[in-house]
C-alpha cells in the first residue's frame, strides 16, 4: 500500500502540474495539444543540467538548477505554439501535434548524441544524472520527493491567480469573450501569450517530475509515455478548475500507479492479467472520461478561435 501511495502521488503531481498549465493556456483562448512535447523539452532541460553538475554540488542547488532549466526550456518551446497560433493564426491542434512529434524526435537525437560522445575515462552523463536524482528525494529510500509539496503550492497559487487577481480574471475573459475584453482595454494578444507561456513553465516542470520520479533513466524514445495527453483528459475531467483538476489527477495517478505495483496485491495477481492491461488502464479511463464528460464540459467559449481585432 505504501508503494501504491508513493507512485500515486508521483504521477498525480505530474498530471496536476501539466493540466494546470493547459488550464492557463485554454483559459486564455489557446488550445495546447503540445503539452507532451513541452514536457519532453522540460525534462530534457532538467536532465542536461543534472548530468553536467559536479558530483559535489549541494542538493538544494541541484534541485533549483534543474527546476529552473526545465521551466525555461518548457517556456521557450511553448513559444512555438504562441507565435504560430496567436500571431499567424495557425490551426492550434495541428501546431500542437507537430510540437509533440518534434519534441520527442529532437530530444531522442540530442540524448543519443550526448551518450555516444561521452568520454570513457569519465562517468557518463547518464550515471551523473542518476546520481543527481537522489537530491530530489524528500524521504531517503522512498519515492516521496520535493515536487509533491511544490505541486500543492502551485495548485493553491494557480487557484489564487485565476480567481483572485486582476491578471487571472482578465486572462479568463480573453478565453470567453476576447472582443469584449479588448473593448475595455485588455490586450488579448498579451494575455494569450501569458497563458501559453505559463503552460510552458508548468508543463516543463511536469516533464522534470516525470523523469526524476517516474522513470529510472533519461531516454526519450517514447517521449513521456503519453502523460501530456493524460493531462489534457485530467483538465477536461476537472472542468478547467484547479481544485477539481487536483482530484482528477489523483484518480488518474492511482490507475497509472496500479500498473507499477499490481503484483503486490493478491487479488490483482490472481486475475493473471498481462501487465500491458494495467499499463493501458489510465488511457482507457481517459477515453471513457472524454466520451461521457466532454459533451457537457464547460470549456472556455473562445478556446481555439484565433483572435481577430476586426470581428465583433
Amino acid at each position: 500500500m505504501i508503494l501504491l501511495l508513493q507512485y500515486t502521488l508521483v504521477f498525480a503531481s505530474v498530471l496536476m502540474l501539466v493540466a494546470l498549465g493547459g488550464c492557463f493556456s485554454e483559459h486564455s483562448g489557446v488550445i495546447n495539444i503540445g503539452l507532451e512535447g513541452i514536457m519532453v523539452f522540460g525534462a530534457l532541460g532538467g536532465a542536461l543540467v543534472m548530468s553536467k553538475l559536479p558530483a559535489a554540488t549541494p542538493a538544494v542547488w541541484v534541485v533549483v538548477s534543474a527546476i529552473l532549466a526545465a521551466m525555461l526550456m518548457g517556456l521557450l518551446y511553448s513559444l512555438l505554439l504562441a507565435v504560430a497560433a496567436i500571431n499567424f493564426k495557425a490551426d492550434q491542434t495541428l501546431v500542437g501535434t507537430a510540437m509533440n512529434l518534434l519534441g520527442t524526435a529532437a530530444a531522442t537525437v540530442i540524448v543519443k548524441a550526448i551518450n555516444t560522445s561521452a568520454n570513457p575515462n569519465n562517468p557518463s552523463a547518464t550515471l551523473q544524472y542518476i546520481s543527481a536524482k537522489k537530491a530530489f528525494l524528500l524521504v531517503d529510500g522512498y519515492e516521496f520527493n520535493w515536487f509533491m509539496p511544490l505541486a500543492v503550492i502551485l495548485l493553491v497559487l494557480s487557484f489564487f491567480i485565476l480567481y483572485r487577481t486582476r491578471f487571472g480574471l482578465r486572462l479568463m475573459s480573453c478565453g470567453e469573450h476576447p472582443q469584449a475584453s479588448a473593448s475595455v482595454g485588455i490586450n488579448v494578444f498579451k494575455m494569450r501569450y501569458a497563458g501559453v507561456m505559463i503552460s510552458g513553465l508548468l508543463g516543463g516542470l511536469g516533464g522534470l517530475v516525470y523523469i526524476t520520479a517516474g522513470v529510472s533513466e533519461w531516454k526519450f524514445e517514447n517521449g513521456v509515455a503519453g502523460f501530456g495527453f493524460l493531462a489534457l483528459a485530467v483538465m477536461i475531467f476537472g472542468g478547467w478548475k484547479p481544485m477539481r483538476i487536483a482530484l482528477a489527477a489523483l484518480l488518474f495517478g492511482f490507475f497509472r500507479a496500479l500498473s507499477n505495483v499490481y503484483t503486490g496485491f493478491d487479488l490483482l495477481s490472481r486475475l493473471n492479467l498481462p501487465s500491458t492491461v494495467y499499463n493501458m488502464l489510465p488511457y482507457i479511463i481517459s477515453l471513457i472520461v472524454l466520451v461521457f464528460f466532454s459533451k457537457n464540459s464547460a470549456a472556455p467559449k473562445a478556446e481555439g478561435v484565433p483572435y481577430d481585432q476586426g470581428s465583433r
